[in-house]
């Protein structure tokens, strides 16, 4: 079992950008999501460790980057340009199996999340 811990969220104007971090997890392969109050949750972005593969939601595509640091044990989110419509808690989750990236049921291991906010 792995306990995953997020950091880097915060209050953001837009057009800025963030960095989040998924610590304990550069050996798992990582997605993220978001999750606005009443609303479902929804990928984000994910890195399959296996394949070096990653990918993104097309609401964030060419806006953020996820890395992974082996020496840190670290999986980042970079997030540019960041909207209102970012703002959410952003949740880093780990799979043990491969397979779907994009859909929350199939991961193993979730943070408790962190707060990002864009103000306009």
């Amino acid at each position: 079992q792995v306990r995953l811990l997020e950091s880097g969220g915060g209050l953001v104007q837009a057009g800025g950008s963030l960095r989040l971090s998924c610590a304990a997890a550069s050996r798992y392969n990582i997605g993220w999501f978001r999750q606005t109050p009443g609303k479902e949750r929804e990928f984000v972005a994910a890195h399959n460790w296996s394949a070096g593969n990653t990918y993104y939601a097309d609401s964030v595509k060419g806006r953020s980057t996820i890395s992974r640091d082996n020496a840190k044990n670290t999986v980042y989110l970079q997030m540019d340009s960041l909207k209102p419509e970012d703002t959410a808690v952003y949740y880093c989750a780990a799979k043990i199996r491969m397979g779907s990236y994009s859909q929350p049921y199939t991961y193993d291991y979730w943070g408790q999340g962190t707060q990002v906010t864009v103000s306009s």
